[in-house]
């Protein structure tokens, strides 16, 4: 092992790890979403994982692409670039969508009261508190939205690239073998997807600590807020 080599997977493993600490768009929408949905902890890690994945996969494979092909890594950092724009404007959509959706579900939430009315020989009325949970809830609604939250994610990181892969890593280590490149991209995935697992449940055991059960009810808004202002932050703060 030479020593550009080691320096080049000591390099992979400390991007993946920074790189990914310090986006919050790696691990706080999965920390608000397993909170707001009450997510178990392998579901979780799982969901977690997959995502780290297909956020891999999609710059992994744009890559080495550029790699056979020869291409300048000009071309394929603006690439990255435009997949980050989308990646951003899919987070904030999807943050927009789910905060109506929580504000929608903080309604249907709320306990109000029904008055009938009974035509008898003495005219009379009862009240009873209604909600629209329940037997009044929309359990398709529910159900719709619980299933395609993962996927939606799952999407959304696909297209997320990892801007430092191709220029720092990838395209140094093809200019030594097929074999370097294939550790050192190996070498980053690892740490970016361990950062983003670890990071994801420390922080989910921490909201799980707090005393949140009173506002437990607000918590898909607060997600949905979240994810929101993590697209703005990578649109417009480059984060």
């Amino acid at each position: 092992m030479t020593q550009e080599f080691r320096a080049l997977i000591i390099a992979a493993a400390s991007i993946g790890f920074f790189h990914t600490l310090l986006g919050p768009d790696h691990y706080l929408p999965f920390i608000m979403m397993s909170w707001a949905r009450r997510w178990s902890t392998s579901r979780t890690a799982v969901i977690t994982l997959l995502c780290a994945l297909g956020h891999i996969a999609g710059s992994v494979v744009l890559g080495l692409v550029g790699v056979m092909l020869g291409l300048a890594v000009e071309s394929l950092t603006g690439t990255e670039s435009v997949r980050g724009r989308i990646a951003a404007w899919l987070f904030i959509a999807f943050g927009l969508a789910y905060l109506i959706w929580g504000i929608r579900h903080i309604y249907r939430g709320q306990s109000h009261q029904h008055t009938h009315s009974h035509v008898t020989d003495e005219p009379h009325s009862h009240v009873h508190p209604h909600s629209h949970f329940g037997e009044h809830a929309h359990v398709h609604d529910v159900q719709s939205m619980k299933s395609l939250t993962p996927w939606i994610l799952f999407a959304i990181f696909v297209f997320g690239p990892c801007e430092p892969l191709i220029p720092f890593l990838m395209y140094p280590a093809a200019k030594g073998s097929l074999f370097g490149l294939t550790i050192v991209t190996a070498v980053f995935g690892i740490a970016t997807a361990a950062t983003m697992l670890a990071t994801v449940l420390l922080g989910r055991a921490g909201v799980n600590f707090l005393p949140l059960r009173g506002v437990q009810r607000y918590s898909h808004a607060v997600a949905g807020v979240t994810i929101l202002l993590c697209g703005l932050a990578i649109q417009f703060l480059g984060l």
